[in-house]
């Protein structure tokens, strides 16, 4: 038993460090309830797209129309140029340094003004740029009026355009911001321990569903993994790390490695992850329940593999010698 607590220490000041990465901190990738949505592009361009990425945290612009684009600011000045050159950004734009993080509160230099001529920076040589766009957010901490006075309905709270210049001509990013009702947290919650004691009960009396359940387990983690990535929001070592290490338990499971790997899936993958049971917009690809049962499952099968291991170091202490009388 020592030795099994002095190797969960060591998992976890390996792993820990690494967990920022997956729990969506700094400026991105957070769940939310608020979901804004892209209804198209006002005048479509062959080559020219725009997305959601980071749960609606960002805009993303791909322009690959051989064409100079810009993203106007919030007084129409010149923001961002998309160059067949690559990504320039307007240092005397207010909108530089607003969009800096998503609550936009960085200070704006004197020096940005947006009567001033464009000071253009290279930031890129690519074609694709992202950037947080206070018009497409909600923003402060309170709640909007429709979201206090109902809070478990949808709202419509309005529509947003971000303008777009083509030389001379001028056209939008045209989308909607609307409030979403949180999910049922302590029915996912529920959910999750009701699962991992079934789990670990059909583990307990038919040993051969520890195989499956570990793929359950990895399938479940990288699945989520990949929902992330996808959505933009960067590809975590620690999920994809912690779904190899379950599909490995599947190969080969003694009960020190089987507890060790459970607790491992559970704690870093299934609980950092399990901000998804908070709000109705998770930072990834497809429904938010699909994330969310992702998560459960994570949980659930970590949960009953790290049980299980127990049980079986348990199981293979021997009984103690009767003393002789």
């Amino acid at each position: 038993m020592r030795r099994f607590l002095l190797t969960l220490v060591v998992a976890g000041a390996v792993v820990a460090p690494a967990t920022p990465a997956f729990a969506h901190g700094g400026e991105g990738a957070n769940v939310t309830s608020y979901r804004t949505t892209i209804s198209g592009i006002s005048s479509p361009m062959d080559g020219l797209t725009i997305r959601t990425v980071e749960g609606g945290a960002r805009l993303e612009l791909v322009n690959d129309t051989g064409r100079s684009i810009e993203v106007l600011g919030y007084s129409g000045e010149p923001y961002l140029e998309l160059r067949p050159d690559g990504i320039y950004q307007n240092v005397s734009s207010p909108a530089t340094y607003v969009n800096q993080t998503l609550a936009g509160d960085t200070p704006v230099p004197t020096t940005a003004d947006v009567t001033m001529p464009p000071t253009w920076q290279k930031v890129s040589s690519g074609h694709t740029i992202r950037w947080h766009d206070q018009r497409t957010h909600w923003l402060g901490t309170a709640r909007p009026p429709q979201a206090v006075a109902d809070p478990d309905h949808a709202h419509r709270l309005r529509d947003w355009a971000v303008p777009l210049r083509d030389q001379v001509r001028v056209f939008e990013i045209r989308g909607t911001l609307d409030y979403e009702p949180p999910p049922v947290t302590w029915a996912w919650w529920a959910g999750a321990a009701l699962l991992g004691l079934l789990f670990t009960a059909l583990v307990r009396f038919r040993s051969r569903w520890v195989v499956p359940l570990a793929v359950v387990a990895g399938l479940s983690v990288i699945a989520y993994a990949v929902m992330r990535g996808l959505d933009g929001a960067g590809w975590s070592g620690v999920l994809l790390v912690t779904g190899a290490l379950a599909l490995a338990t599947a190969w080969r499971h003694p009960p020190f490695f089987l507890a060790l790997s459970g607790f491992v899936l559970a704690a870093f993958a299934g609980f950092g992850s399990s901000d998804a049971f908070l709000a109705a917009v998770v930072p990834a690809t497809g429904p938010g329940w699909l994330a969310r049962a992702c998560v459960v499952g994570t949980i659930a099968c970590g949960g009953a593999l790290a049980l299980t291991g127990l049980l079986r170091m348990r199981d293979a202490v021997p009984e103690p010698a009767p003393i002789a009388s």
